[in-house]
């Protein structure tokens, strides 16, 4: 009987550090961004300096190569936002494709030290209309 009253209260700790282990740390893992529209509506929550990340569309035909960087403009539905990128952006960074940037305001654009691009599993060919289909091989 008295192993009864030991054994249920530890199997309950040992559950409940389980579902903290697991779940508990689960909110530093997700990543947050705001698109331009929440990010200029809230900017008074994010000062000069303040980080954060910025997700939305590259504006067809805004991207400029700047020394050491990129210059582009980030658009949602509603606005658009200036973001000076610091660094050589990724291979598939282009017109039309979407990118979370991570940063803060300086001034009225945004800085950007990390640029991410947001693309899904399917290959395109060159003119972009069609899939990619790999070329089989053939023995002989």
């Amino acid at each position: 009987m008295a192993h009864k009253s030991f054994i249920i209260p530890a199997v309950g700790l040992v559950l409940l550090a389980l579902g903290y282990i697991t779940f508990g740390g689960l909110n530093d893992n997700l990543v947050y961004y705001l698109t331009p529209t929440e990010a200029v509506e809230q900017r008074v929550d994010f000062p000069d300096g303040e980080r954060f990340r910025l997700g939305g569309l590259v504006e067809d035909g805004s991207i400029v190569e700047i020394g050491g960087g990129v210059s582009f403009v980030v658009v949602d539905d509603g606005y658009s936002i200036e973001v000076g990128y610091s660094g050589a952006p990724p291979q598939l960074f282009r017109d039309n494709i979407g990118v979370v940037v991570e940063g803060s305001w300086a001034g009225d654009h945004f800085g950007a030290d990390t640029l991410i691009i947001k693309h899904d599993e399917e290959y395109r060919s060159v003119d972009g209309k069609e899939p990619y289909v790999p070329p089989t091989e053939t023995t002989g």
